[in-house]
């Protein structure tokens, strides 16, 4: 009578069933969620191109601006790295306070939105991690919220779903490519058809005031 080995076999299968699960996994972009959407183009204004994406979970959609500018890594980062200025080149900030940073590593800081009647201002507390690719000179910031950072405002709704991510690529020729992707689930009374439309300003106001605070 011939004996079957069940040990060896479970052992072969368990080899294939790793390789299997490896083979799987080399798939999948390091730091990407499984189920991420496609960014969908929307438009493109002086040079400035616009995508919208579905957030899961959340009726609100998340944005995508990308431009090329005529800078270099100098003339940017400190830029999207001075929170004291950021009023400069959003215009819906009504207040914005930092609240401690490390530079070159992150920062924190509270900012108030002024919120088109007949809506509540939003405010939001904020951490911006900054790291840098020594390979490709590429810059991230990468920014989540601290929503119990700074004590509520009765007057104020917080926003706590929130993320936002600035890619600086240095290029050559003295150039940089500067993308911008964000969410923000407004909380509240705001209806997702209305921040939906409203978001693809977003990238377009930022990048280019940013390009005009550079030149």
């Amino acid at each position: 009578m011939k004996f079957i080995n069940l040990q060896s076999i479970l052992s072969t299968r368990m080899g294939k069933y790793k390789i299997f699960i490896f083979s799987l996994l080399i798939l999948i972009p390091f730091g990407s969620p499984v189920h991420a959407q496609e960014w969908e183009f929307v438009k493109e204004k002086d040079g400035i191109k616009v995508y919208t994406r579905e957030e899961p979970g959340s009726g609100y959609k998340a944005y995508k601006g990308e431009v090329e500018m005529n800078a270099t890594m100098l003339q940017v980062c400190p830029i999207l790295e001075d929170v004291e200025q950021f009023d400069d080149w959003d215009e819906d900030v009504s207040e914005i306070r930092l609240l401690s940073n490390e530079p070159g590593k992150y920062f924190k800081y509270y900012v108030v939105y002024d919120t088109p009647w007949p809506f509540t201002d939003r405010d939001l507390c904020i951490e911006a991690t900054i790291t840098d690719d020594p390979l490709t000179g590429i810059r991230l910031i990468d920014a989540r919220p601290i929503p119990d950072a700074v004590p509520l405002d009765p007057d104020l709704v917080r926003i706590t779903h929130y993320w936002q991510k600035w890619i600086v690529e240095p290029e050559p020729g003295g150039k940089v490519h500067l993308i911008i992707e964000g969410f923000a689930d407004p909380a509240g009374d705001v209806p997702a058809w209305m921040a939906n439309m409203a978001i693809t300003n977003t990238p377009l106001n930022t990048l280019g005031a940013i390009r005009e605070n550079v030149k």
